[in-house]
């Protein structure tokens, strides 16, 4: 039915483009034709306001796919007035007059299908990178180049649509199993230099994910850079304070980076381990960060000092109340790591779990990672651009392998940019992990 609905629109707007040859070279009388003509005038506007009737729940969803179908209604109606034109001009006795507006029509109405298409694109897309807008904005109206843009602009757009209609659809069918319905409530915790801001959530789409298949979602709440201590304190408030609204006996923790860090240290050192049922630490720097010490080695202290105090200023403006940038980032160095394992060991009747993914090529992230990529490669081999493979194994340890070029960085893994990467779905990882808790008895 789709399908057909296509052709009628892409017929309808060929045969409105061609109201010039329709005119002049067919028998019927004028009121016919004047009839014919508002009909498909009338059509045409149509064509650009009416939706798509598409079963999906997300507007979004909705307006991305009608975008598509209208970039792909346009260029199939351009394609065909391509023959129809090169007849008009090389067969027809026509005016001169006659053959530029036959030229022109068609251009401006098939122009304002694509245009409409790709506003709606560019309006609901979240996989168009930002420099493809920039260029579409700067060269839409160059020739052969706007083809391109606009072609790239389509299947970007139809990829997307494809990938996220069909994970609803698979959320929509899972929905009343609740598979990431764990038993007890789940606490995730950021790491450095981020805050829990829920309009910016550090951890993009997954979230949402995992609520609607029935998790019990809270965020750690410490401030972006502090000790590993100040931060831990911080952490081990929040864990008191879900406890207390849900009722449950304990949580379950998912930390990403330094986070991991901040949760061992409340569970062995500030009385939480009684409390907390598993700890999942998500590419943290267990072992520290070389790259951490190689930089505070050879950086002028006073352009640290710098560094430091403008970040704190910043961050004090954005919410934090007593921001510590050097103490947080001594704190993922490999020389104060070592003595990790003897200051917050591993605690009785808590499940330690860690996971760790690797960049496969400086192409995979922006700055810093790819500088990060490069020199710890150098400095200890495979890493997320942050941290490397060896420094994130603690306890059950499982490493994600990504069969692609570009791997998954330190930020792909918390879904930061919102990208998705074929052969890696960062929202179906989390709710993998949340089943295995909830299959577990967590």
């Amino acid at each position: 039915m789709k399908r057909i609905v296509h052709i009628c629109e892409t017929a309808l707007l060929i045969l409105t483009a061609n109201i010039i040859p329709i005119w002049t070279e067919t028998g019927f009388g004028k009121i016919p034709l004047t009839i014919a003509t508002l009909l498909l005038c009338g059509s045409y506007l149509f064509i650009l306001v009416k939706g798509d009737g598409i079963k999906v729940s997300q507007r979004k969803l909705k307006g991305l796919h009608r975008g598509c179908s209208l970039v792909k209604t346009g260029g199939v109606a351009a394609a065909a007035e391509i023959p129809v034109l090169i007849w008009f001009f090389l067969v027809t006795e026509t005016g001169i007059a006659a053959k530029i507006f036959a030229v022109l029509l068609p251009v401006l109405l098939i122009g304002i299908v694509i245009f409409c298409g790709s506003v709606r694109i560019a309006a609901n897309s979240r996989q168009i990178k930002l420099t493809d807008h920039v260029l579409m904005m700067m060269l839409w109206w160059f020739p052969v180049v706007n083809i391109f843009l606009i072609r790239r602009f389509y299947r970007t757009a139809k990829r997307e649509f494809i990938f996220e209609a069909d994970k609803l659809a698979m959320d929509n069918v899972r929905e009343a199993n609740q598979i990431c319905r764990t038993k007890y409530p789940v606490i995730m915790v950021h790491g450095i230099f981020f805050r829990d801001w829920q309009l910016l959530n550090y951890w993009g789409r997954v979230p949402a994910s995992l609520k609607k298949n029935g998790a019990c979602v809270y965020y750690g709440n410490q401030q972006s850079a502090q000790s590993v201590a100040d931060s831990a304190k911080e952490l081990k408030g929040e864990i008191e304070k879900v406890l207390a609204e849900t009722g449950a006996e304990k949580v379950n923790i998912i930390a990403h980076s330094k986070g991991g860090l901040d949760s061992r240290y409340a569970i062995s050192r500030l009385g939480m381990a009684d409390r907390v049922a598993t700890l999942t630490t998500v590419n943290t720097p267990h072992r520290g960060c070389d790259m951490v010490d190689f930089l505070l080695d050879r950086i002028p202290g006073g352009i640290v000092d710098y560094i430091a105090s403008k970040y704190e200023k910043l961050f004090t403006v954005l919410g934090d109340t007593k921001p510590s940038f050097l103490e947080g980032v001594k704190d993922l160095s490999a020389e104060r790591a070592k003595t990790y394992d003897q200051e917050m060991p591993d605690m009785p009747g808590v499940s330690y779990r860690s996971i760790m993914t690797v960049m496969n090529s400086p192409k995979a992230a922006g700055f810093p990672l790819n500088v990060g990529y490069r020199l710890i490669k150098k400095l200890n081999g495979a890493n997320d651009g942050l941290v490397w493979e060896g420094s994130a194994s603690h306890g059950d340890f499982r490493l994600v392998k990504h069969t692609g070029k570009r791997g998954i960085s330190h930020g792909d893994v918390i879904d930061l940019m919102r990208e998705n990467i074929e052969g890696f779905d960062v929202r179906e990882f989390y709710v993998g992990i949340l089943k295995d808790l909830k299959e577990q008895g967590f």
